[in-house]
């Protein structure tokens, strides 16, 4: 059988910290809860996921040279995401803290490290031309660096033949941008693909309604698969090939929902890479966000549970 050509994820790799208060913070005092350490960064967090859906995955990105850096790399390897990584002296690995509040909804401040400082003379242009994908996240884009290295990433992937996705990643930063300024920088980049949530929908449309904000986005970008993710209501998917369907959410209760729209786009990359069917690959990636919102971090263990839902679409992997 023919090596399958590799998803290839783009951006952000962390040493993520997330934090559950089990009370209210109050300035000046305490108060017991749940922390975890562990990897993140939405790029590399959906490399993993795709990786966990049996695709084969790597991550390209810029890391500190320090202890962070080691630990998050050891923890892409050990879920079979392989790695093109610069290493950096002057900028250290970045650093995301999340808040969970008691809905389990999430709040990010992300620390400014080497993931923000990726410069194009150093992409791995032998790994961006052997690219079945390219996937990249609006952190990419907000700033540059580490702008114009997302893009001729997304220029040599596609000259080569690949399909591209975004993610926009947060409708704060958005606004902060500027919306026609975000809107401008996409204007020359052909993507197959879009993963915006509701809240991102809203900020990149200029419409609140969601139908409304799903005509817009087919009228701008028509040769697109628009994938917009809406919690407990599912996703809503139209695309050129693809009329205008809700898929429903699971009934899984949100414990924390980060790396939720993470786990989605990989699973549903993986899905939609191995056989092209967008329905389908959305029904995987909406049981395997609903799994991980279930529990706490953005990668929990894999479980039995986990492994019988992937079963049900027709991926298997090892226990």
């Amino acid at each position: 059988m023919t090596e399958r050509k590799p998803l290839v994820s783009l951006g952000d790799l962390t040493w993520d910290v997330l934090a559950k208060p089990d009370t209210m913070l109050l300035p000046g005092g305490d108060s017991t809860g749940r922390i975890e350490l562990s990897g993140g960064g939405s790029a590399a967090n959906l490399a993993v996921w795709a990786a966990r859906c049996a695709y084969p995955a790597r991550f390209t990105g810029k890391i500190g040279l320090d202890r962070f850096g080691e630990l998050a790399t050891a923890e892409l390897h050990a879920e079979h995401v392989g790695t093109d990584l610069l290493l950096s002296r002057e900028h250290p690995t970045g650093v995301i803290l999340g808040l969970i509040d008691r809905r389990g909804q999430r709040a990010m401040l992300t620390g400014q490290g080497a993931d923000w400082e990726l410069l194009p003379e150093e992409l791995p242009l032998d790994t961006l031309r052997g690219a079945a994908h390219l996937h990249l996240t609006a952190w990419s884009l907000f700033r540059d660096p580490p702008r114009a290295a997302a893009l001729l990433a997304a220029g040599v992937a596609r000259g080569a033949g690949a399909t591209l996705s975004l993610d926009p990643g947060s409708f704060q930063m958005i606004q902060q941008m500027g919306r026609e300024s975000f809107l401008r920088v996409l204007e020359d980049v052909p993507f197959d693909v879009f993963f915006p949530n509701d809240d991102e929908a809203r900020a990149m449309s200029g419409h609140a309604d969601r139908h409304a904000a799903m005509d817009w986005f087919r009228a701008r970008y028509p040769r697109a698969l628009i994938v917009m993710k809406l919690d407990e209501d599912g996703v809503l998917i139209e695309g050129p090939a693809q009329a205008r369907v809700q898929v429903p959410a699971t009934q899984d209760r949100v414990i924390d929902a980060t790396g939720a729209g993470d786990s989605f786009g990989g699973a549903f990359l993986a899905g939609w890479l191995t056989h092209g069917d967008a329905v389908r690959a959305a029904g995987l990636a909406v049981q395997v966000g609903g799994w991980v919102v279930s529990r706490f971090g953005a990668r929990p263990p894999a479980d039995a549970d986990l492994h019988e839902r992937l079963r049900r679409y027709g991926v298997t992997v090892a226990l």
